[in-house]
């Protein structure tokens, strides 16, 4: 069972709350022999002070040293101790200040209290959250001053003990309602060994796994000891709270989901997908030449840079066309145009430079079907062949009368596959790591190239797991198992 612990400096500073076994003082804790057995405890370190070497600091400390989930943790107590350092993280913020803080303009400063993300001034709940987000710490104080337009001079930790009467309560209610989210169902999880967050966006028009699949991915996980929960984007705070981080979210380096996977490897969480698989299978131009590095075979590829002028008329001039342009992060057909000569080369490239310095052309390879191998530590787990959309050169069609169509799939066992395509695929994998990638292959013939690597692969019931059924799912969740026990047979070995 896990045990959740508030840790304070003085017991009277928990006098205007309720009494509860779980709140003690941080002597008691620091001299406490540790247990393996309390391994993964959820701390709340609520000391005085978080300066460095002080009881507070060393309380947090400590909390690692054990294993323990502690907020704040020793990279937050670092990172508010010199202004450097938050600076640069809060300077996506500032351009949200002028606007949010117009009315306090008569002012020359002001102090934003903030418990658990949460701050009374609900004009600034969302500013506040984002700071929460950056800088965890139970109580944060946030100093704005005004020359010529509003800046953060300051973010530190707040002190349970400086409370004032309304910012007990308003305390109090923030940690009731954090403590809910972060200590869920402690009964129920009592049966299993780890726990797991996927993370999906029920709002995403086209996300890797549809809403059956994910049931059977909990379902699965659930049966060999993983607890798997659905989280959402919002849920961002929670992350500490899990051993394992499954991102069923279409993945890009400048969205939520690569933060969510920075976060999640920080805090020592198995991540799939992790950030450098993020980085590598998002950006067609590294793949292009990552592939090239390694003489793997790809379409007749060709790079076009903005204001290459010359470039351009030489391509034009020696390439066969048709071309297949892309911008180098698109995903699910998206950012993909067919060029049939020279002169569409021309009138399109403009538009796809808005978006990218360079755009990536290849050589247009007709084929009924692409094969998708999926591969998991560098083995091929699931095989399934995708077919164009009707009347189009794509899986998916964007522009079809009724909306996004796609083509029909047929899943096929492994051991109907060729074996080079097998044997190309897993190598293609290796390069990017040993996550869970979809890598694309089209075969024409006896010639047989790799498309893409995808990380984050669709797996939709109905679809990938047409042959293996709940088989499919039941690898990947062993697997992230197989991870998870590796990692605590690791920390043993190492106590």
């Amino acid at each position: 069972m896990t045990k959740h612990l508030i840790i304070v400096e003085n017991i009277a500073d928990w006098g205007p709350y309720f009494p509860s076994e779980q709140v003690i003082g941080v002597d008691k804790y620091l001299q406490a022999p540790p247990q393996r057995a309390d391994s993964r405890a959820q701390i709340l370190n609520l000391c005085r002070s978080l300066d460095y070497l002080s009881r507070g600091y060393y309380c947090s400390m400590v909390a690692e040293a054990r294993g323990h989930k502690v907020l704040p943790g020793l990279r937050t107590i670092n990172d508010l101790s010199r202004k450097s350092l938050y600076a640069y993280d809060l300077s996506d913020l500032s351009a949200q200040l002028n606007k949010l803080l117009a009315s306090a303009a008569q002012s020359q400063s002001f102090v934003l209290k903030i418990c658990f993300g949460q701050t009374p001034e609900a004009s600034l709940q969302k500013l506040a959250r984002q700071i929460f987000e950056q800088f965890p710490c139970p109580i944060l104080d946030v100093e704005f001053s005004f020359k010529g337009h509003w800046t953060i001079s300051r973010i530190k930790a707040g002190a349970i003990n400086k409370l004032n009467e309304a910012e007990q309560d308003f305390f109090a209610e923030a940690l009731d309602s954090f403590s809910h989210r972060l200590w869920r169902k402690p009964l129920k999880r009592r049966q299993f060994r780890y726990d797991m967050a996927i993370l999906h966006n029920p709002q995403e028009a086209m996300p890797p796994s549809n809403a059956a699949a994910l049931k059977r991915f909990i379902s699965s996980g659930r049966r060999i000891g993983i607890d798997v929960e659905l989280i959402t984007p919002k849920e961002y705070i929670r992350l500490a709270e899990y051993d394992a981080l499954f991102i069923r979210e279409t993945t890009a380096t400048h969205n939520h989901t690569y933060k969510f996977a920075r976060r999640a490897e920080s805090e020592g969480l198995i991540v799939v997908d992790d950030p450098t698989s993020i980085i590598r299978c998002t950006n067609k131009i590294y793949l292009k030449e990552l592939l090239a590095a390694h003489d793997l075979p790809m379409p007749d590829s060709y790079l076009l840079y903005r204001n290459d002028q010359a470039g351009l008329d030489a391509l034009c001039e020696q390439a066969s066309f048709p071309l297949v342009m892309k911008i180098p992060d698109g995903a699910f057909s998206k950012g993909i145009i067919k060029v049939k000569n020279a002169d569409e080369l021309r009138q399109q490239a403009p538009a796809f430079f808005q978006q990218s310095a360079i755009i990536l052309l290849q050589e247009y390879m007709y084929t009924d079907y692409d094969w998708r191998i999926g591969v998991f530590n560098n083995q091929a787990i699931y095989a399934c062949q995708y077919f164009m959309s009707k009347g189009h050169w794509q899986i998916y069609n964007h522009h079809s009368k009724k909306g996004t169509a796609s083509g029909k799939s047929s899943a096929i066992p492994i051991s109907e596959v060729p074996e080079k395509v097998i044997r190309i695929a897993t190598k293609a994998a290796k390069l990017i790591g040993d996550g869970l990638y979809g890598i694309d292959i089209k075969q024409s013939g006896n010639r047989i190239v790799i498309i893409e690597i995808n990380d984050n692969p669709s797996i939709d019931a109905g679809v990938e797991d047409a042959y293996l059924g709940m088989a499919l799912y039941d690898d990947i969740m062993r697997e992230f198992l197989r991870r998870l026990e590796q990692k605590k047979s690791a920390g043993r070995s190492h106590s």
